[in-house]
């Protein structure tokens, strides 16, 4: 026990230089539990990532099917075991997750497992057709297996936490939001990151940022922004950017990609946006939407995942159905119609989006699980 936190070992297979909502979660949870001078040692698949004196790379194979990502072998470092942890917190179920849950169980210490990604919902993208319903239910029932040995099991969402309950987990589930940096995050002057990406201000900005991958069906944005006053822009990269690009050019669109942007353009990207823009239906809490309200940016997306409950419509955006090409474009002319009531809607959630409010509820039910 360090201090009055515990000390808790992290399992992810999501970590830097790879970007993604786990990876940021990660990252930043163990950076606020050593503010408040806690020890959260992370071990991670090895990578091109320098590690810091906290971190613990596993050694890693690229994996095949989603790039990015890399398969660790179930293994703890030495180094982890000497720090004596009070936790074992597993942010995956697969490689080291399994790694976490060894560790839990031969040191006999508490397991709490976060469920980030319903894995089956990828399986359309990495397997031929014929093979995804097995896939499916193989993820499926491999989920439930591991989450049935944990002690706790958080969703970032209360819809998350409905999809845990509806794999059959016996385990208890409990929604945590993963939090956001409200400090970085926030209303900021875009006038340089507008000229710097050559912007145009006379128009109306509609844009997403993160990974471009076939899950997000970024391609139904493309469709939407057909037919609107609007200059659509892409932040980030991913496997589907080449796709993306070539249905642009078959667009009357005027689309701007601006690549990889650094964490710290993204208060002003968010900023610049009149409305963020988000299809993806595989979202268990769509990050990236909240840093969006932070920055005072109101969001249309699509009524599926954790978005059913991340936008409330008439409040901080609104939504669409799946597939409804017609229906996502209204939602974002009906967004940008009342894009200054919905603005001021979203910033008086600021405190509700506050990581620091996240790290006071995972402390207490790490302490809950230690009692």
């Amino acid at each position: 026990m360090s201090g009055d936190l515990p000390t808790v070992a992290a399992f992810t297979d999501s970590f830097h230089p790879t970007v993604n909502g786990v990876t940021y979660t990660v990252s930043t949870w163990r950076d606020r539990w050593q503010d408040r001078d806690g020890e959260m040692p992370i071990v991670y698949p090895e990578s091109s990532h320098d590690p810091s004196p906290s971190e613990y790379p596993v050694p890693s194979l690229r994996f095949p099917f989603y790039d990015g990502y890399r398969i660790a072998l179930p293994r703890t470092p030495n180094a982890v075991g000497d720090l004596e942890a009070d936790v074992v917190h597993a942010h995956t179920p697969f490689g080291l997750g399994l790694a976490g849950w060894r560790y839990a169980r031969e040191n006999d210490l508490p397991l709490v497992a976060s469920y980030h990604t319903p894995t089956a919902e990828y399986a359309n993208y990495v397997v031929p057709d014929a093979a995804t319903g097995v896939v499916r239910r193989a993820s499926e029932r491999w989920e439930r297996w591991f989450l049935d040995r944990a002690d706790l099991v958080l969703t970032p969402s209360e819809r998350t936490r409905d999809h845990v309950w509806d794999l059959g987990v016996d385990t208890p589930v409990e929604p945590l939001p993963n939090g956001v940096n409200v400090q970085h995050f926030a209303p900021t002057d875009d006038a340089e990151f507008r000229r710097r990406y050559s912007l145009p201000g006379d128009r109306p900005l509609v844009g997403y940022t993160g990974r471009h991958g076939y899950e997000k069906r970024l391609l139904d944005l493309l469709a939407a922004a057909d037919g609107l006053d609007v200059t659509l822009v892409f932040g980030g990269d991913g496997p589907a950017r080449d796709d993306l690009e070539a249905e642009a050019r078959e667009r009357d669109v005027d689309v701007r990609f601006l690549g990889f942007l650094e964490r710290d353009e993204l208060p002003a990207f968010y900023s610049a946006l009149d409305v963020f823009a988000f299809p993806s239906p595989v979202e268990t809490e769509g990050l990236v939407a909240q840093e969006a309200y932070a920055c005072g940016t109101p969001v249309a997306g699509v009524n599926a995942g954790a978005l059913k409950e991340t936008i409330e419509d008439g409040e901080t955006g609104y939504h669409y159905e799946p597939g409804d090409i017609d229906g996502f474009r209204a939602a974002i002319r009906r967004t940008l119609d009342e894009r200054e009531r919905l603005s001021a809607n979203c910033l008086t959630r600021r405190d509700d989006l506050s990581v620091e409010r996240a790290i006071d509820k995972l402390a207490d039910r790490y302490r809950r699980l230690l009692e």
